[in-house]
C-alpha cells in the first residue's frame, strides 16, 4: 500500500477543518448511520467555542482510487497567525501541502505566511480554491492573485507550475473545470493528492536503524508522554530499545517503546510495526520533548529540527495577591503556576517562559494576544488564579548598529467604504503605513498596512466600534524595523473603587454619568479595583458602595426606581489589551477583574509623583 503525507494550510476561516470533515466522511471513516460532530478535528473546548483551530492535529484516511489503495496522513493546521509555531513544526513532517484559498476573500496575510514556510521547505503545494459555490466568489481572480503571491515569495519554476482545483468544503465536491465537470464528490482531490504528492523519501531508508523527530507532544493518563513524528528511517516495534537525543546530539534518556499508536480516522490505534515514512505517536519515554530525536541505541547523531520564529509579545504572569485571592481557584501558589507554564513551553515551542527579577512572577512570550489569551483561559479552567500585566512587544537589537528594533506586522483590513477614513486616521496616528488601498466588492474597501505590533495592542475593540462591527482585521508578523517612537495609549482614565465591600445599585446609578461601568450591583469589590471607564482622561477614585439614606418621609415621586445600564463585560483578551502599565488583570476560574498594581490610593499617588 502506498503512503502520502500532506498538510492542509490556509488563512484563518478559509475552511480547512470543514474540508477535512468531508475528506473523512467520503473516505469511509464514518459509517453511514454514525453521528459525528461538525468540525470533528476541533476537539478542544476552546476550539469549538471560538470557531478556530488552535492545535495542529493528525488524521488518516484510506483511499481506493485510480492508482490503487493509498493511505493518506492528513495534518490539519491552525489558520491564525498567533499559532504559526504549530504550522512551522508540522510542515517538516509532510511531503506536500494543500493550500486553501477562499474564492471570495482571496489571498490574505496568513496565506502568505504559511505558503512562504512551505515553499522554503521545497514543498510543491496544490492550490484549492475553496467556497467556489458562494454567490460573490471570483475564483479566477483569486487564482491569478495566488500565482502572483507564489512569484512574489520566490517560488521555483516547479513550484509555480502548481495544480489547482475548485471546491466547496461544505458541500463536499472538488472539480478541475468549474463549468463542465459534475460537482458530486472529492474524488478529483484525492486522486490529485496521490498523483502530485510524492511518496515519503524516508521509505528508501527502511533498512537503516530507527530514527524519529518528535514534532508534537501530549500527555495520556494511561500511557504517559506521547511523542508524535514521522519515522525518518528504519522500523519501530513495541518493546524495542531506544534513546532520545537533544538537538545538540547529547543523550537525554534511554528507554523502550511501550506502545506505537497510528492515526486511523479520528481514532488512534495501537500497531505492531511502524515503517519509515509513516506518522505515528510513540509512548515509553518520560523526558524527551519536541525537537528531540528518538532513535535506535547505535544512532548518535540528532536529526535537524525546524527553526521556529521568535516570540513578538510578552506578558508577566504573577500570583494573584488581591484581597479576593484564593476564593474561587485552588491553584494559587507560584510554584504550581511556574510548573504549569514550563509544561506549556515544553509542548508549545512558540511560547517562551523566563523568570523575572520579582519573586512569584514569570515572563511569558508568545506570537500574539490571542495565543497568550488561549493559554491563560486554559489555566483559568484548570483552577488557576493569576494576575496578568499589559502585553509588551519583545524588542531586538541590531547586531551591527546597536539600534533597537521592534516587530512590524502586515495588516489587511476589509471595511465598508464609509469607515475607511476613520480607520486610516486611527492607524496612521499609531505609526502605521498605508501600503495599498482598493475596492474588494460589495461596497467594501481593502486596506493594507504595515504597523508596529505595539500599535495593534488594544486596537481591535476600538476598530470594531469605529466600523460598527462590520470590519474584518487580519494581521501577521512580517519583520523587524528600527523603533518608531512613542505611540499614544488609552485616552480614557478609569473609575477606581476606594473601599472594600459589595457594590450598591444606588451608588452605581449616580456614577453612571461619570463613565461606563464594568460591574453590576451586588458584586464584590475592593480598594484599588477598577469598576469602570472614566469619561475623562484622568483616573478617579469613587465609592461604589454608598447606599441611599432612608428617611421617615414618604412622598410620591421621591423614590426614583434605580434602573442600571447593563455593565460592559470585558472578555479575557479585551481586558488584557485594555489595561495600562500600572494596571493588572486578575483572572480566576469565575471572574475577570481589572485592578491597579498599587491598591492604596495614597501610595499610588506618591509613586506617580516619584515617576
Amino acid at each position: 500500500m502506498s503512503l502520502r503525507n500532506i498538510a492542509i494550510i490556509a488563512h484563518v476561516d478559509h475552511g480547512k477543518t470543514t474540508l477535512v470533515d468531508q475528506l473523512l466522511a467520503q473516505s469511509g471513516v464514518f459509517r453511514a448511520n454514525e453521528a459525528h460532530a461538525e468540525r470533528a478535528m476541533d476537539s478542544n473546548d476552546q476550539e469549538r467555542e471560538r470557531g478556530i483551530t488552535i492545535l495542529a492535529k493528525a488524521t488518516s484516511v484510506l483511499w481506493h482510487g485510480a492508482a490503487g489503495d493509498t493511505r493518506i496522513n492528513i495534518l490539519d493546521t491552525p489558520g491564525h497567525a498567533d499559532f504559526g509555531g504549530e504550522v512551522e513544526r508540522i510542515l517538516g513532517m509532510v511531503d506536500g501541502a494543500l493550500l486553501l484559498v477562499d474564492a471570495e476573500e482571496g489571498v490574505m496575510p496568513q496565506t502568505k505566511f504559511v505558503l512562504g514556510k512551505a515553499l522554503k521547505l521545497g514543498l510543491k503545494p496544490i492550490v484549492v480554491l475553496n467556497k467556489a459555490d458562494r454567490p460573490h466568489a471570483e475564483p479566477d481572480r483569486v487564482l491569478n492573485d495566488a500565482f502572483d503571491l507564489f512569484a512574489a515569495i520566490g517560488a521555483s519554476d516547479a513550484q509555480l507550475d502548481f495544480p489547482h482545483l475548485y471546491a466547496s468544503g461544505k458541500q463536499g465536491w472538488a472539480v478541475k473545470d468549474l463549468q463542465k465537470d459534475p460537482k458530486k464528490d472529492l474524488a478529483p482531490l484525492f486522486d490529485l493528492i496521490v498523483e502530485h504528492v510524492p511518496a515519503p523519501a524516508a521509505e528508501a531508508r527502511v533498512d537503516e536503524p530507527f530514527q524519529l523527530l518528535a514534532v508534537l507532544i501530549e500527555s495520556d493518563p494511561f500511557l504517559g508522554r506521547l511523542l508524535t513524528g514521522r519515522v525518518e528511517a528504519g522500523r519501530a516495534i513495541p518493546g524495542a530499545a531506544i534513546h532520545a537525543l537533544g538537538p545538540d546530539g547529547k543523550e537525554i534518556e534511554k528507554g523502550r517503546i511501550s506502545k506505537i499508536l497510528a492515526f486511523r480516522g479520528l481514532k488512534r490505534q495501537p500497531i505492531e510495526l511502524a515503517e519509515a515514512g509513516d506518522i505515528v505517536a510513540i509512548a515509553g519515554l518520560s523526558k524527551a520533548t519536541v525537537a528531540d530525536t528518538l532513535c535506535a541505541p547505535e544512532v548518535n547523531r540528532a536529526l535537524p529540527a525546524q527553526p521556529i520564529d521568535p516570540p513578538t509579545i510578552a506578558v508577566t504572569v504573577s500570583i494573584n495577591d488581591s484581597p479576593l485571592a484564593g476564593r474561587e481557584g485552588d491553584r494559587v501558589q507560584s510554584r504550581v503556576i511556574r510548573e504549569r507554564l514550563l509544561r506549556e513551553a515544553e509542548s508549545n515551542v512558540a511560547i517562551r517562559v523566563s523568570e523575572t527579577a520579582e519573586k512569584d512572577a514569570f515572563e511569558v512570550a508568545g506570537r500574539g494576544e490571542l495565543q497568550l489569551g488561549v493559554l491563560i483561559e486554559t489555566m483559568r479552567r484548570e483552577g488557576f488564579e493569576v494576575s496578568i500585566s499589559r502585553p509588551r512587544v519583545v524588542f531586538q537589537t541590531d547586531p551591527d548598529t546597536g539600534e533597537r528594533l521592534e516587530p512590524i506586522e502586515d495588516v489587511v483590513i476589509d471595511v465598508d467604504d464609509d469607515f475607511t477614513g476613520v480607520v486610516i486616521e486611527k492607524l496612521s496616528a499609531r505609526k502605521a503605513e498605508l501600503k495599498d488601498m482598493g475596492a474588494s466588492g460589495a461596497g467594501k474597501t481593502r486596506l493594507t498596512f504595515q504597523a508596529p505590533s505595539r500599535a495593534l495592542i488594544g486596537y481591535q475593540g476600538e476598530f470594531l466600534t469605529d466600523t460598527r462591527g462590520s470590519g474584518v482585521l487580519n494581521r501577521v508578523f512580517s519583520h523587524y524595523e528600527p523603533y518608531k517612537g512613542a505611540i499614544e495609549g488609552r485616552r480614557n482614565g478609569v473609575l477606581v473603587s476606594n473601599s472594600e465591600g459589595e457594590t450598591a445599585a444606588y451608588a452605581l446609578w449616580n456614577l453612571e454619568e461619570r463613565g461606563t461601568m464594568f460591574v453590576g450591583g451586588g458584586e464584590k469589590t475592593y480598594q484599588g479595583m477598577i469598576i469602570g471607564q472614566n469619561a475623562k482622561s484622568d483616573d478617579l477614585d469613587v465609592n461604589p458602595m454608598k447606599a441611599k439614606q432612608l428617611t421617615n418621609v414618604r412622598a410620591s415621586g421621591k423614590d426614583e426606581a434605580v434602573r442600571l445600564t447593563p455593565p460592559r463585560r470585558l472578555t479575557l483578551e479585551q481586558a488584557i489589551a485594555y489595561i495600562e502599565e500600572d494596571e493588572l488583570v486578575e483572572v480566576t476560574p469565575k471572574s475577570i477583574r481589572l485592578r491597579k498594581k498599587v491598591l492604596n490610593p495614597t501610595f499610588r499617588k506618591r509613586r506617580m509623583r516619584e515617576d
